[in-house]
């Protein structure tokens, strides 16, 4: 567990150019201290403390501004840069070396039951603002500029922006 600290603090440090110490980014950064609570939350979500788990992360969510679900799964090396706004819903899945900004939403488009949220592959970025809505792949490598609205799958080492149709 103490490693996988150390790999979040040290993926700030590498991704934000303005983080000075380890210090500092394990006392400041809220997208760090809600990735912290999400672990603590999606452990007590498999253990099937469900309520407890909600409870938790709507009390991260409040100290944070960032929001997730204790279902998703989020994989290592997940950095949220200026967290506030940041919505993950429940059957997300995030993949490894991914980094989302501020204001991004993870969200679903139906209200039925089963996977109804994104699949992020591995080292995806998401610009501020972006949403990513549905039962959707970004593939591997994929980048998805500011304010961009995504309703359907994005393929691997793609650069999405707000002007092309990635909308149903």
């Amino acid at each position: 567990m103490f490693s996988r600290i150390i790999e979040d603090i040290d993926t700030a440090l590498q991704r934000d150019p303005a983080a000075r110490s380890r210090l500092e980014v394990a006392l400041t950064y809220p997208g760090v201290h809600a990735i912290w609570g999400h672990r603590f939350a999606h452990i007590l979500w498999r253990s099937r403390l469900k309520l407890l788990a909600r409870l938790y992360a709507n009390w991260v969510r409040t100290a944070t501004g960032v929001e997730i679900h204790p279902g998703a799964r989020i994989g290592r090396r997940f950095f949220i840069d200026h967290g506030m706004g940041v919505v993950i819903g429940e059957t997300t899945v995030i993949g490894d070396d991914v980094m989302i900004y501020h204001d991004v939403t993870l969200g679903a488009r139906t209200f039925e039951n089963g996977k109804r949220h994104p699949t992020i592959g591995d080292s995806v970025i998401i610009g501020a603002g972006a949403r990513v809505l549905g039962n959707v792949s970004v593939g591997t490598g994929a980048r998805i500029s500011a304010n961009t609205v995504v309703t359907r799958d994005v393929p691997a080492r793609t650069d999405v922006d707000a002007s092309e149709q990635f909308m149903i």
